[in-house]
């Protein structure tokens, strides 16, 4: 992989990153631009890492490195959750996280339609769909 390859690769992660974490920040949320930035840097960069290692040695496996980011960022968005009451917080935030370092991911892979639609989807789920989850939780 190039130098240019991965500045590219980390530009497309880190933008949708920035997106997303916008949207959390508008909405005041825990999470927001510079952590899930950080998020789908660091997937991205920890992808890549794997991605040359796995073409400098055949005894590689290149979904060792991503299923670890996988945990990590869950053990991060578990930090995220807390119990007030009957109340659960931060579960939308905490799933953004996770799905923030998948998308590090795809862009780490070279996939960058796929990245940028899939950055569309989460956007999509936490815009478009508050309406209505408010609606389903206050309704009688």
């Amino acid at each position: 992989m190039t130098t240019a390859d991965f500045l590219l690769r980390l530009c497309a992660a880190a933008f949708a990153g920035l997106c997303i974490g916008f949207e959390r920040q508008w909405q005041h949320k825990s999470a927001g631009l510079k952590t899930t930035m950080l998020v789908t840097a660091g997937a991205a960069i920890f992808t890549m890492l794997s991605i040359q290692f796995s073409q400098e040695s055949n005894d590689v496996d290149v979904t060792r490195i991503i299923a670890q980011v996988v945990s990590g960022v869950g053990f991060l968005g578990a930090g995220i959750i807390f119990k007030e009451g009957f109340n659960v917080h931060g579960l939308t935030t905490a799933a953004t996280i996770w799905c923030s370092a998948a998308i590090g991911c795809v862009a780490a892979a070279g996939f960058f339609m796929e990245t940028f639609i899939s950055a569309a989807l989460v956007l999509v789920v936490n815009i478009v769909l508050q309406p209505l989850d408010t609606w389903l939780k206050n309704r009688k």
